[in-house]
């Protein structure tokens, strides 16, 4: 991440000194929700409805209709698990909590955070950010009538910081999708949600720009498929950036034209502080209307993939190229089981559109491209050569296959402990069998999640779960299989100090 876009805050995860994650995650297998949407060109290039361009609009309308669709959540967690280790804060956001993490005396701690979430359909689905529901042991959420429910979270995209969940209720007003792609830079918006815990608030502001990419879901990365770090979705980022003013506590709420339509989530703010400074970012709604579809149906989204490694093009990187273009995206190379080179994209070529949508950014290509599943097709317009052709790509998904993808139990709950798990190597076996440990599987990459939240540090070397002796990464996810909803205990050790046993305990 660079140092200019290092002060970026997911909103509300600085809200209480802690985010919170996901409960148990519920696999609706082939159900359709049934999602209200505007038609395509219902956007009208003017400030308000009826309004001439140019003339502040009115924002009562608006207001009046999203206000009833955007609830208040609050989402409860244990800090930490048996163990003192300390909590592990993300580097990004050390300098709003400095060094030290809040309540890390001993012994398990449970904390509050709150956020925002809308009402997507009558029948009590809530589309709200992954950051706000990661780890909760406990959601509730309080409707704009003050009634209160508990929520079951029933799926969770890291990928896109998005997540669903659901309340016991019918009859609600939901909020109407509009058409993302259509909103226009200049075009006044409206932030509803819950910052600070004051409920229902609403700003105002316009779309400041679109398509951005600020790297803050996970590692940044210049491509188009996933990374081989961790099995699982790369992250997708094509924020719309406005200047409504949004704080802590508006994580998941709505950003809303002046017809009271959706164009988007409201997820991550500029700051210094961790308070508003200027620029607020959110999912576009196109993209959160087919995360939240497919998490209600399938259990996980079903993610088109075209296989390529891309860069962004300015005249400095054209003349390194050696192309004539200064706008598009330039292909470098592919993936194995490219559905793009299969299709017949070469290196060199310049992808200036997809299915007739102009791209400039890698973040405005995964977006259109993410929208579909494996086994659809997308029509790129690519120039080669000095000449411009269109081809379509059978998309894939992320295993370079063309089906749909079910979710993988094991991987679920790896992803909702924040770890990638690697086996261990001949050296560090020797190692540990010297001190009566047969194998283990060893925690690589930690990111926000249950594991950190317990105390883990990255190099731990998990040895038992629910004291069952574990060897291997494989093993790990045999044993986990099977155990979400309940509450389990992992043993291990650092290799540095192989004669030190730590026990940590969490729901998963």
């Amino acid at each position: 991440m660079s140092q200019h876009w290092k002060q970026l805050a997911l909103v509300g995860l600085i809200s209480g000194g802690v985010s919170v994650g996901a409960l148990e995650l519920l696999h609706q297998t082939n159900q359709n929700v049934i999602l209200k949407e505007a038609p395509l060109a219902s956007l009208a290039k003017l400030t308000s409805a009826g309004s001439p361009a140019g003339v502040p609009g009115d924002f009562t309308y608006a207001a009046d209709v999203s206000m009833p669709a955007v609830v208040h959540i609050t989402s409860t967690i244990k800090t930490r698990g048996e163990s003192a280790q300390q909590l592990q804060i993300p580097e990004a956001f050390r300098e709003f909590f400095g060094d030290r993490a809040p309540n890390s005396q001993q012994g398990p701690q449970k904390q509050q955070a709150s956020g925002s979430g809308v009402i997507i359909s009558p029948d009590g689905y809530i589309v709200t950010n992954n950051h706000v529901v990661e780890g909760a042991e406990e959601l509730e959420v309080v409707l704009n009538n003050k009634h209160t429910y508990k929520a079951k979270v029933i799926g969770t995209d890291p990928s896109t910081d998005l997540a669903v969940i659901q309340i016991p209720a019918k009859n609600l007003q939901a909020l109407t999708f509009g058409n993302s792609d259509a909103a226009k830079i200049g075009e006044w918006v409206v932030a509803v949600g819950n910052p600070f815990n004051l409920e229902s608030t609403v700003t105002t502001g316009i779309i400041s720009a679109k398509g951005r990419g600020l790297g803050i879901i996970g590692q940044k990365q210049q491509n188009e498929f996933s990374g081989p770090a961790r099995k699982g979705d790369s992250p997708l980022e094509s924020f719309i950036q406005t200047d409504a003013v949004v704080n802590p506590g508006n994580s998941g709420g709505a950003l809303v034209n002046l017809k009271g339509e959706l164009v988007g989530i409201n997820t991550a703010i500029a700051s210094p502080t961790g308070s508003y400074a200027g620029y607020s970012f959110a999912v576009p709604s196109n993209l959160v209307k087919k995360v939240a579809g497919d998490l209600i149906k399938y259990g996980n989204v079903q993610r088109g993939y075209l296989g390529i490694m891309l860069d962004e093009l300015d005249s400095k990187k054209a003349d390194e190229y050696g192309v004539k273009e200064t706008e598009g995206v330039y292909v470098k190379s592919f993936s194995p089981n490219s559905a793009a080179k299969d299709a017949g994209l070469k290196p060199g070529d310049v992808i200036v559109k997809v299915d007739g949508n102009n791209v400039n950014t890698v973040p405005q290509l995964q977006e259109l491209i993410g929208r579909k599943q494996p086994g659809e097709s997308a029509k790129l317009t690519i120039s080669r050569d000095g000449s411009v052709k269109d081809v379509a790509v059978t998309l894939r998904n992320r295993d370079g296959g063309n089906q749909l993808l079910k979710p993988d139990a094991a991987e679920v709950v790896l992803n909702d402990l924040g770890v990638q798990l690697n086996d261990l190597s001949p050296r560090e076996k020797t190692v540990l069998k010297e001190n009566g440990i047969e194998g283990g599987a060893k925690v690589g990459n930690i990111e926000a999640g249950k594991l950190s939240r317990a105390g883990v540090q990255e190099g731990f070397i998990i040895t038992k779960l629910n004291g069952k002796a574990i060897h291997s990464v494989q093993e790990f996810k045999n044993a986990i299989e099977g155990k979400k909803g309940t509450r389990v205990q992992i043993e291990g050790i650092y290799s540095d100090e192989p004669t030190d046993s730590f026990t940590f305990g969490f729901n998963v």
